[in-house]
């Protein structure tokens, strides 16, 4: 899937399949254009919070400084996507040492709503991370992991655990589990028209002529 599909096709088939808002939000971009990402989302949700360690806070996490990320981190398993979102953009959600742990335990990348850092170490340790860009402020005294492994909104797109993350240079895009049979066998099937479409404008086809033949651009 990863070597021979790409998030336009995905997204186009999954447009047909009534599926039409699956993309997240555009300036979600992979730090380096060539990387590319297949994996199953694990949801991890932020939040803003305005101290490190808090005593006066009624909830357990006001005491605990970053909240469950450390916890959600230790949870990716093979192929799993860290995909956080839920706190505003002022600081960062993702780095190297992140990056360092999710890849001994196998993961295929992070996709963030919000911001990354580290962008040497990260780009050198090759791991996907798509995310706003780089920018250096730590989560540490502004925001939390107050959960992972549960649905979430990114950008108006519900993201469930499991659910297929396909990204690369165009965008990232989001295939709910319970489709993703369908819609891996036409994205392969439009990958193949699209190829025959190719060939045949190359050979002098008009356009008019090849969408009507083929039924797919």
């Amino acid at each position: 899937m990863q070597t021979k599909l790409f998030s336009a096709v995905i997204g186009d088939v999954l447009d047909v399949m009534g599926l039409q808002h699956q993309f997240l939000p555009p300036q979600i971009r992979p730090l380096d254009p060539a990387m590319r990402l297949v994996g199953r989302a694990m949801p991890v949700l932020e939040a803003d919070f305005f101290d490190a360690v808090s005593p006066s806070g009624n909830s357990p996490l006001s005491t605990q400084q970053f909240g469950l990320m450390f916890h959600a981190l230790d949870s990716l398993k093979e192929n799993d996507v860290y995909l956080a979102t839920g706190s505003s953009p002022r600081y960062a959600l993702w780095g190297e040492l992140m990056s360092t742990r999710a890849m001994k335990l196998g993961a295929a990348g992070a996709v963030v709503n919000g911001y990354s850092r580290d962008t040497d170490g990260v780009l050198g340790l090759d791991f996907p991370c798509f995310s706003f860009g780089s920018y250096a402020q730590d989560q540490g005294p502004r925001g939390k992991v107050v959960d992972f492994g549960v649905p979430v909104e990114l950008g108006g797109v519900r993201v469930n655990p499991g659910d297929i993350v396909f990204g690369d240079r165009d965008g990232v895009v989001i295939v709910p589990k319970v489709a993703e049979q369908e819609a891996v066998r036409l994205a392969l099937e439009k990958v193949e028209k699209e190829s025959a479409v190719r060939v045949a404008i190359e050979a002098g086809m008009s356009t008019v002529e090849a969408f009507e033949k083929f039924g797919v651009m």
